[in-house]
């Protein structure tokens, strides 16, 4: 069976500690709807989806943004 490799990408992300509101929006933009302490919406090509507390939140290659859970995150990218 072929087997890929992911290409190198440098990413910019922010995580949502659920006190960093502001930085939150300024980062995503309008694409964020604030709805508590406990979660965001973020709008996505998808549709919209959840971001909880803890989440990072990630700029694609076409800039639009995305949640990502924290787990999933630190297994697939490294700072730089």
């Amino acid at each position: 069976m072929p087997q890929y490799r992911k290409k190198p990408v440098i990413i910019e992300a922010i995580q949502w500690m659920g006190k960093n509101r502001c930085e939150i929006f300024n980062f995503v933009g309008r694409d964020a709807t604030y709805g508590d302490v406990t979660g965001l919406t973020i709008r996505t090509l998808e549709g919209g989806h959840h971001a909880s507390v803890g989440d990072y939140l990630i700029k694609g290659v076409k800039g639009e943004c995305y949640p990502c859970k924290p787990d999933i995150f630190l297994a697939t990218y490294d700072k730089v």
